[in-house]
């Protein structure tokens, strides 16, 4: 199975639309703000010796802060100008980066045998996907962690669209990097609530924690405050039951 060409296509022209500059991404948010506190929520499960995976890394903001936590750090992305972007940014190259679908079966099936079980971050990959595209991505994590490992999941919320109503409807219209990802084909918190949860469970993986967030984002309200995004974030692992 492989993602539509028409995905495919609008996070390469994303991406290469896309400055190096920090933040330049909606999304790309400080660590501090992302996989700093997303790191903490998954400690007390995760084993630190073992890997860990971005998926849907983008620049590898947040992955090269995973590979202060961990001992091995790789990005993964469908697009390849998203992982240029990457390499270009991780000057002391302290992570990897690769280009890889995430409902590439086989091409996940390797990686797992490269790195061997993993932990995994996943920040915002399964509401914007195409809903025929979400499982796959599900099983991609499953795959990754295997045994030992455990994931961070966190995904936007249906609430999240009303929010970004808000934020196009600005005087003036979207702000400049809101309107780039319209503008680019791309939609966000497009999946429904029960079905980020639904998903993980059915592809084998047992919710260990969950609780309520918010994504950090680039833009601003007119007063000056960030804008965040409602979300839902999950640490998972194998169901015992699959482990016997």
């Amino acid at each position: 199975m492989s993602v539509s060409e028409r995905y495919r296509r609008a996070w390469e022209s994303y991406w290469k639309e896309t400055s190096d500059a920090a933040g330049e991404a909606i999304w790309d948010a400080d660590p501090s703000l992302s996989a700093a506190p997303h790191s903490e929520l998954l400690a007390p499960y995760a084993d630190p010796a073992l890997p860990v995976v971005d998926l849907g890394c983008g620049n590898g903001t947040q992955t090269r802060y995973l590979a202060s936590r961990f001992p091995r750090a790789m990005g993964v992305d469908l697009s390849w100008a998203a992982v240029e972007h990457a390499r270009r940014a991780d000057t002391a190259g302290v992570a990897e980066f690769r280009q890889l679908s995430l409902t590439d079966r086989e091409g996940i099936r390797e990686l797992h045998e490269e790195l061997g079980d993993a932990n995994v971050y996943m920040r915002a990959v399964i509401h914007q996907s195409d809903a025929e595209d979400r499982r796959p991505v599900a099983e991609a994590v499953a795959a990754l962690v295997g045994e030992r490992g455990r994931a961070f999941v966190v995904e936007l919320t249906e609430a999240s669209k009303a929010t970004l109503g808000r934020l196009a409807g600005s005087p003036g219209g979207p702000p400049a990097k809101l309107r780039r990802v319209f503008d680019h084909g791309l939609r966000p918190a497009d999946a429904a609530d029960a079905e980020v949860p639904e998903l993980l469970v059915a592809v084998g993986l047992e919710i260990l924690a969950e609780g309520p967030t918010a994504l950090a984002q680039t833009e601003q309200w007119a007063d000056g405050s960030r804008v965040e995004l409602p979300a839902r974030w999950f640490v998972v692992g194998p169901q015992r039951s699959v482990l016997g």
